[in-house]
């Protein structure tokens, strides 16, 4: 039996405003970009605050030349990280576009899809011409019985966790000079769209969250607020555990890399940056009432 989903004006008019934006801000991906034929081996390919050694003692250990190749790998890690994520996203909101309880997102949910495939396909393009796609790690996490209301928080819960961080970096790269032309536009690029589609997923998990409770207080019965809570914290720790890959830095040529990577997240200095990484997820959560407080590094 389907669970009745209920949405606010503030959400209705969020649609309608944010699906006439995606109609006034389209431009075609597959001519807005100029693809060099090589990005210069001697510059940096992304920020150095987001490598993952950033702050670490290991990073002071690493020649430029090591810090520069594991910036490109790190790069196009992290698009290919983006292409994989899209690919969920959308196969998540693509099976509840015109199904009861969607009426009200659905007019939104066909843009989204439409630029949600050409982000994956400008960061795929990107990874093939450059370097390669990396395989898709992520590990899934386990199902067990659930209401379809908790079921749909929690996919959309993945959602914006993701744009949320991933656009953490698209904001810091293309905002910095130091970067390839190539680099600070396919980030530029994707952080106009991701505003829009952030916006959206903030009005739907707040709507979702709304429902959530409703259901729980109707029920007395709170078990599934408590699990969403445990699995959205695990979700966002999941999300930044894949940002450190031992593929990375086997292609950087660092020596042992599963010794680095266990070294590098065990170093005190990155949950320091996870925690500024998070800091917006971590406060919309704290807003809509799922989360108590925030990390303090992250106020």
């Amino acid at each position: 039996m389907s669970e009745t989903l209920t949405w606010d004006s503030e959400t209705t008019a969020a649609v309608e405003r944010l699906a006439k934006a995606s109609v006034d801000d389209y431009y075609n991906p597959y001519q807005a970009f100029d693809w060099p034929a090589e990005i210069p081996s001697d510059a940096m390919w992304m920020s150095p605050q987001l490598l993952t050694v950033h702050g670490t003692d290991a990073a002071a250990e690493l020649s430029q030349q090591q810090l520069r190749d594991l910036s490109r790998w790190e790069s196009i890690h992290f698009y290919s990280l983006n292409v994989h994520g899209i690919r969920e996203l959308l196969t998540e909101v693509i099976r509840r576009i015109h199904t009861p309880g969607f009426e009200v997102p659905t007019p939104f949910f066909h843009h989204f899809v439409g630029e949600e495939n050409e982000h994956m396909w400008f960061f795929a393009e990107f990874c093939l011409r450059y370097g390669k796609l990396y395989p898709d790690r992520s590990m899934p996490f386990p199902d067990q019985e659930q209401s379809q209301t908790l079921a749909n928080f929690l996919v959309f819960s993945r959602v914006l966790i993701f744009e949320q961080i991933v656009d953490y970096f698209n904001s810091t790269m293309a905002a910095d000079k130091s970067l390839p032309d190539t680099i600070r536009a396919i980030n530029r690029i994707h952080h106009q769209d991701e505003s829009r589609h952030i916006a959206f997923g903030c009005q739907l998990v707040r709507g979702l969250f709304d429902n959530l409770r409703k259901q729980a207080d109707s029920r007395g019965d709170y078990a599934e607020i408590d699990f969403a809570q445990e699995y959205v914290d695990r979700y966002i720790a999941t999300s930044l555990a894949q940002l450190y890959s031992v593929d990375v830095y086997r292609d950087a040529g660092i020596a042992e890399p599963h010794k680095f990577r266990a070294r590098l997240v065990a170093d005190p200095a990155r949950r320091r940056e996870h925690d500024r990484v998070t800091a917006r997820t971590r406060s919309f959560y704290q807003r809509i009432g799922l989360f108590e407080s925030t990390p303090t590094a992250a106020r």
